[in-house]
């Protein structure tokens, strides 16, 4: 349903929401889907992943980032989690948001702490830094600090979005960099996006169809559409693609049996794996994807165990039903 969509997307971008659950620590069937608070509990979870034969790209959770300061405290923490993997050994890269980093604090800034995470990286045994896709609003910046790296850094790639109506033209601009194609978590604009999940499905296939057969670089399918995988996968038998071409992705905590089996089947597979305090916005954004995981929030919410969870997830609910209860009557309106 469109507008229980657009209440989670709206709920992830309410800074008082999200200051309130930092503070409470993940809850309302959060921590299903958020690895840990600490980079101690990620690691281990990364762990157990890799024995599956799943690598990892692990998100630094954060929102919101309104001070210098706050970038470079999240700045500090990505280079820890990249020093703490590989002396782990373990098999796992980051994925960074530019907006953490400060983008919206000035772009020379972001791009300057952005620049000091790639050559730490390559201190810690070259490991591969993604920079994810976020609003529209941010593309412009996002990708002017990614031209500026590419250049200097080859372990540096980012995220190609399908709703957007441009997206075949950012892909093929980056056809010797590594992407990770999604269809979009963000909440846009008729004339920037595809609205409908028909004509983001069709847009999806044909980027990812487009990418594998003229790629000079290693391309991430990160989706838990079992029909687009199987799609792929007899895409990739019927033009000899080389299965090292490309990886699987999915979120942790989502479709995990259906990922096992994928990476069984001998294709490469990667988990998305965020973690730390600040999970409220990542967490509605997962629900606006797919509605149904509100389930988890419900076992949550009136878990006996978590009664001093309960009135955060009571006003969440509320709240919820309130912003219904108004897009329907809004809906019906028109």
């Amino acid at each position: 349903m469109p507008v229980v969509k657009d209440i989670f997307i709206a709920l992830s971008n309410n800074k008082f929401m999200n200051e309130s659950a930092k503070r409470m620590g993940p809850a309302l069937g959060a921590n299903k889907v958020v690895a840990g608070v600490d980079i101690d509990s990620t690691i281990e979870t990364v762990e157990k992943l890799n024995m599956k034969g799943i690598s990892c790209t692990l998100d630094n959770l954060g929102e919101f980032v309104t001070s210098r300061q706050e970038a470079l405290e999240a700045q500090q923490n990505i280079v820890e989690i990249m020093r703490r993997n590989y002396n782990a050994n373990i098999d796992a890269h980051v994925s960074i948001k530019l907006t953490q980093l400060g983008l919206n604090i000035d772009r020379e800034f972001a791009y300057q702490n952005t620049r000091e995470i790639l050559l730490k990286a390559h201190e810690y045994g070259n490991t591969f830094v993604n920079i994810d896709a976020e609003k529209f609003e941010d593309l412009v910046g996002i990708t002017e600090i990614i031209d500026r790296l590419k250049g200097e850094f080859k372990n540096v790639g980012t995220v190609i979005q399908a709703y957007l109506y441009d997206s075949m033209n950012i892909m093929e601009k980056y056809s010797d960099v590594r992407l990770r194609l999604v269809k979009g978590a963000y909440k846009e604009a008729s004339h920037i996006a595809y609205q409908t999940k028909e004509e983001i499905d069709q847009n999806y296939i044909k980027l990812i169809e487009r990418r594998l057969l003229t790629a000079k670089a290693f391309t991430s399918i990160a989706t838990h559409d079992h029909n687009i995988i199987n799609h792929v996968k007899q895409f990739v038998k019927d033009n000899n693609i080389d299965r090292n071409s490309f990886e699987f992705q999915m979120l942790f905590g989502f479709r995990t049996d259906y990922a096992y089996q994928i990476a069984s089947e001998g294709y490469n597979f990667c988990m998305y794996v965020p973690f730390g305090q600040d999970w409220f916005g990542y967490f509605m954004r997962r629900l606006a994807e797919r509605p149904q995981n509100i389930n988890l929030m419900l076992l949550d919410i009136f878990n006996k165990k978590n009664k001093g969870k309960i009135a955060f997830g009571a006003t969440l609910l509320a709240g919820v039903s309130i912003l219904i209860v108004g897009g329907i009557s809004l809906l019906k309106k028109k």
